[in-house]
């Protein structure tokens, strides 16, 4: 791609999937198995990434994943995604995640999720992804978070390079 990238605001890549909880969904404890969680964060960001690149965007890493409450077989699980941190043909998308019970209508925030996905061309080559328009203090705050959370990330794979 040789012309100029627009620049794409957070909100116009923002995703959010909810799926029902069944019991076969649920580990011994009648908690949602982790597993399953991570695969709709994976697909929430996927589709969050691929919005704002407008092309093929693969999982490059889970960054962290913060399991704060177990969710019950029953409840809904809302995942909202949303670009946090762009570079040149990475992206970093922010995932939280919502259980809902659907008779209460009680909500509650059970995870928060980082991941980093890359923008691939038709030969699965890295390729340069659109610049982050922040809007808002919240998108300017999640960019210079995310910013930082890279910059740990390569400090800590040099020191694990040097050993």
């Amino acid at each position: 791609m040789t012309e100029e990238l627009e620049s794409r605001t957070p909100e116009q890549a923002a995703t959010e999937i909810t799926e029902f909880m069944m019991p076969g969904q649920v580990n011994n404890l009648g908690n949602v198995f982790g597993g399953v969680v991570l695969s709709m964060v994976d697909r929430a960001a996927a589709v969050t990434a691929m919005r704002h690149a407008r092309q093929t965007c693969v999982t490059v890493s889970i960054n962290r994943v913060d399991f704060k409450e177990p969710i019950y077989a029953g409840e809904l699980v809302t995942c909202a995604a949303r670009v946090h941190y762009v570079g040149r043909t990475s992206m970093e998308i922010g995932v939280a995640v919502f259980a809902e019970n659907p008779i209460t209508g009680r909500r509650r925030h059970t995870n928060d999720c980082f991941l980093t996905f890359v923008a691939i061309d038709e030969n699965s080559r890295p390729a340069p992804v659109p610049r982050l328009e922040l809007v808002t203090d919240e998108d300017k705050e999640r960019y210079d978070d995310g910013k930082r959370r890279r910059e740990n990330r390569e400090a800590l794979d040099r020191e694990l390079q040097n050993e």
